[in-house]
């Protein structure tokens, strides 16, 4: 299974291709998906000295860690706020830093292992009705007076217009903290570190099954792994690997495109800073300018597994509401992916007895907290699991309806929320 043809595939080196489990290993831990999250935790584990076999069913990065949107935002999904007044204000600290390390991470691999990822930093959230204005000034106070973070900036109508030449916006918040990157360079560097630091990477290794015990056997069409530990890293692409947590994420399906090169001009005509941006839409467009100066435009969702016909065709009607102006421009590439949302929006991390872990469930914050989350899974393997349980602590449901009906349900839910937003 080749990665999706991306314009992240197309820009990406070609990475070490990795063999297919053959026979049987033995490991301290085995990591079942080679994606952010299990990427992130086994170069962890294996610069703590634990053998690490990593199982990917396709490719290193050919699931939503390679196709995503590249973005690096501060906090979560939900409003901070809000999840103190839930939780509790020693809870949304611990939270917040954990989230605040998670950008450290990300920029601590990049220079030690020197990955060529396009970093860039600025992300901004642009608002499409007045009365989401309010709400973004007060969380971005609270995030100062709370936890003392200074990264955001609040942007008026007209400077708003100034920096996104669209008329959509009636204005803005600036992540300074915040950024983007190529993904899929990123999580290949990261995959070369994780080898050079002695981890073991299978791809073409699809998990058919996982006897847990002491230790526990993952087992492969071609081969078995036994290890001490199990990290489940396989996020939208977990299926019902493991029914005791499936039920707490929702695979949904989003879609990408890049231009043709606009040229340097052009593109920053489009976005004066440089800085990724996306809307306060439930379904949410977010777009920026690469590094070889295209726009990258993600817009609309689908709920069904089906392949669209045509996704640049599908995601250039919400470029062109937002910028008119390309109307003239080639689509060059475009591709679709899924990624699991959660019932809150948080990620959904724990421990699966006897000796198993997992974290999925990102929910569009997934470049930055796979980084952190896979930091915490390393931390309590080698026994220190206070972090860890600030993640695992957080609540979740499961999706109305159980594994069958939830996406019928879901479907119902998102067109509600989509008319609410051209309302």
């Amino acid at each position: 299974m080749e990665l999706a043809d991306s314009y992240y595939a197309a820009t990406a080196p070609a990475g070490e291709r990795h063999p297919a489990l053959a026979g049987r290993e033995t490991a301290d831990v085995c990591v079942v998906g080679a994606g952010f999250t299990g990427i992130s935790a086994a170069l962890h584990l294996a610069e703590r000295g634990y053998s690490v076999v990593v199982l990917e069913a396709a490719r290193v990065g050919w699931g939503a860690s390679g196709r995503n949107g590249g973005q690096v935002g501060s906090g979560v999904r939900e409003s901070m706020g809000a999840f103190e007044r839930s939780a509790g204000r020693s809870r949304a600290e611990a939270l917040w830093a954990l989230c605040e390390e998670a950008k450290v991470v990300i920029a601590e691999r990049i220079a030690r292992h020197r990955i060529r990822c396009d970093w860039r930093p600025g992300n901004l959230l642009a608002s499409t009705r007045e009365r989401y204005m309010g709400w973004i000034e007060s969380e971005a106070e609270f995030c100062h007076r709370r936890f003392g973070y200074r990264g955001y900036r609040m942007l008026s109508r007209r400077e708003m217009r100034e920096e996104v030449a669209s008329d959509c916006y009636v204005g803005g918040r600036m992540d300074e903290g915040g950024g983007h990157l190529h993904p899929l360079r990123f999580v290949l560097g990261m995959a070369a570190a994780a080898v050079r630091a002695g981890a073991r990477v299978f791809e073409g290794s699809r998990v058919e099954g996982i006897r847990w015990g002491s230790p526990s056997q993952v087992s492969t069409a071609h081969g078995v792994v036994e290890a001490e530990y199990v990290v489940l890293a396989g996020n939208a692409y977990l299926g019902r690997l493991e029914p005791r947590i499936e039920s707490r994420i929702m695979p949904i399906v989003n879609h990408v495109l890049a231009t043709e090169p606009l040229g340097e001009r052009r593109a920053c005509s489009l976005i004066r800073s440089g800085a990724c941006v996306h809307a306060t839409k439930f379904v949410v467009d977010y777009y920026r300018c690469t590094a070889d100066h295209r726009l990258l435009f993600g817009g609309g969702e689908t709920w069904t597994d089906r392949p669209l016909h045509d996704p640049g065709a599908f995601v250039r009607r919400y470029m062109l509401r937002v910028f008119p102006q390309l109307a003239d421009v080639r689509i060059d590439h475009a591709w679709s992916g899924r990624l699991a949302i959660t019932m809150n929006r948080l990620p959904h991390v724990g421990r699966l007895a006897p000796n198993g872990f997992f974290a999925h469930g990102f929910s569009g914050h997934g470049v930055a907290l796979t980084q952190i989350a896979g930091k915490l899974i390393a931390e309590a393997v080698a026994g220190t699991a206070e972090r860890f349980d600030v993640l695992a602590g957080l609540r979740h449901r499961a999706f109305p309806g159980g594994a069958r009906l939830r996406h019928p349900l879901l479907v119902l839910g998102m067109f509600y929320y989509a008319l609410r937003d051209k309302l």
